[in-house]
């Protein structure tokens, strides 16, 4: 593509952003920002829409869109920033990896500057040179000082042109004066801001190393010869020196290695079920809650116990399974090993749900308990794709390349859901049954502010709960109630000074609720 068009693409998106986003908050604006990006990157770009990688990152990208639209969370528009960088990137490189695309889009977005102005210097003017300049103006020098003499003569004797000039000079002084109280500094500098950001979106950088990294790059394991100089050079060789001795030299050392690594996962294993049969035992079936209890160190010894447990077992595996020994024909044991304890790590994972579960029951939602459960979740896809890896002999770039896309995924889900609102609703739907955190509900986005006010008594007299999670985010010296009165008033107040551009369903539904009476809400509730 032309380096002039290059610019032009660049500077109309910076305008763009400019107009559409300056004293906006991101939400209707984001899909104009969108088709033009989108538009020009598969303009430069057309084949790439080929690809099916594209297809699924633009379905994906239309649901991120489409929940900051609905939802207009801080989840949205993360996920929606990141899927449109993902589109781009994958649409200008090659790439299999969202680790190795996410350093493509950082070097589009270092080299943004050197891009911009690369293309400003490839620019040919074929028809404007300084000798073509001076030429003209040798030529125009004569006639423009004949005509500022004569306008100064007709100025003075012609008190009719005298006005008009007048009038017509006040019009363009008001012109400007106008002008000058639109521009700002802060404006130009989110103008830049603007044109940094759509720049490093849509002019790539002349660096591919990561995507050539990336294409040499291979799922599956292949059985090397080991240079035997190089091995006791490296990291792995001195560890494994230290561990095993002289076992771990000589035709051997495979073998010996196999034995280690049986006799590691044989007692790992045994240590591991011990744990697990006391949490079958009393977690999922012996439970009984007391006020004795502290849920929120069970929950986070519990959660402790597993991060360490799985960090463990992810590095102990990775090393035994990292070359040759994957191809060892002897090395049944060894893999029933792993796989037994991946099991248990997966038991681990349901005791840990179980935890979070009564915590949940009795305390209700908040943040890290939901928390907790997404990252049980991406556990459990990090013990599966262990399992794939051990099973089929697939390389560490496998595991991080499948769970970074399993991570996207949750991304773009979790994106789709209200999270504040959900646990607003949740805990005040049982506010006989579990005493709620109404400082903490009180931190929440401005989504619930109608719950709220349907539930508006809870407010009149909150219960402290200690170790809550309002009592570390609530910052107010106002009591509930005026803070939620102070919290109305000021969301009304800022709304107004939005225009369409700012437009989503979550605020006008705020604004729909808000300005209801309170009894008919309480009615309808």
């Amino acid at each position: 593509m032309k380096p002039s068009l290059k610019v032009i693409l660049g500077t109309s998106g910076a305008v763009l952003f400019n107009l559409i986003f300056w004293q906006e908050k991101l939400a209707l604006n984001a899909v104009f920002f969108d088709v033009f990006i989108l538009w020009s990157v598969f303009m430069m770009y057309p084949a790439a829409f080929r690809l099916p990688v594209m297809k699924w990152l633009l379905a994906a990208h239309i649901i991120t869109l489409a929940a900051v639209l609905f939802h207009n969370t801080v989840l949205s528009k993360l996920a929606f920033s990141i899927t449109l960088v993902l589109v781009v990137v994958f649409t200008q490189y090659l790439h299999r990896s969202v680790w190795y695309a996410a350093a493509s889009a950082l070097m589009n977005y270092i080299l943004a500057p050197v891009s911009f102005f690369g293309n400003i210097k490839l620019i040919r003017y074929k028809f404007f040179n300084l000798s073509s300049v001076g030429k003209s103006l040798r030529f125009v020098i004569v006639p423009l000082l004949l005509l500022g003499l004569f306008f100064g003569l007709y100025n003075f004797a012609n008190i009719v042109f005298k006005n008009m000039i007048k009038d017509i000079g006040q019009a363009v002084e008001n012109y400007f004066s106008r002008f000058f109280e639109w521009f700002s500094w802060q404006r130009a500098g989110f103008l830049l801001l603007g044109l940094f950001i759509t720049c490093g979106l849509l002019l790539k950088s002349s660096v591919n190393y990561f995507s050539a990294a990336d294409q040499k790059m291979q799922d599956t394991l292949s059985r090397k010869k080991k240079n035997t100089v190089r091995w006791r050079q490296t990291a792995w060789f001195d560890l494994l020196s230290l561990l095993m001795g002289k076992f771990a030299t000589g035709i051997l050392a495979l073998r010996n290695e196999n034995t280690t690594g049986i006799i590691s996962l044989a007692l790992l294993n045994v240590l591991l079920l011990c744990i697990n049969v006391i949490d079958i035992v009393f977690v999922w079936f012996g439970f009984k809650y007391n006020h004795d209890i502290n849920l929120s160190e069970y929950v986070h010894e519990g959660t402790g116990l597993l991060i360490f447990s799985i960090l463990l077992a992810m590095g102990i595996l990775m090393f035994f399974f990292r070359g040759n020994l994957n191809f060892y024909k002897q090395n049944k044991w060894l893999r029933y090993g792993a796989y037994a304890w991946l099991v248990q790590n997966a038991l681990l994972v349901v005791s840990v749900l179980f935890r979070d579960y009564y915590y949940i029951a009795h305390y209700g939602l908040a943040y890290k308990r939901i928390g907790v459960l997404l990252f049980l979740l991406s556990v459990l896809s990090g013990l599966i794709t262990v399992i794939i890896k051990i099973h089929q002999r697939k390389t560490a770039y496998y595991l991080l390349r499948v769970n970074a896309w399993f991570a996207i995924i949750m991304l773009v889900v979790c994106s789709c859901v209200h999270w504040d609102e959900m646990i607003a609703g949740y805990n005040l739907a049982r506010k006989h049954t579990i005493t709620p955190d109404v400082k903490f509900l009180l931190t929440l986005s401005d989504k619930t502010l109608p719950l709220l006010q349907k539930n508006i008594e809870v407010l009149d007299n909150p219960v402290k709960i200690e170790g809550g999670e309002g009592e570390s985010l609530y910052r107010s010296s106002a009591t509930p109630k005026e803070l939620f009165e102070m919290r109305k008033k000021t969301f009304m107040k800022v709304q107004n000074e939005y225009s369409w551009l700012s437009f989503n369903f979550a605020d006008e539904y705020i604004k729909q609720q808000l300005t209801q009476p309170v009894s008919s809400l309480s009615a309808t509730h």
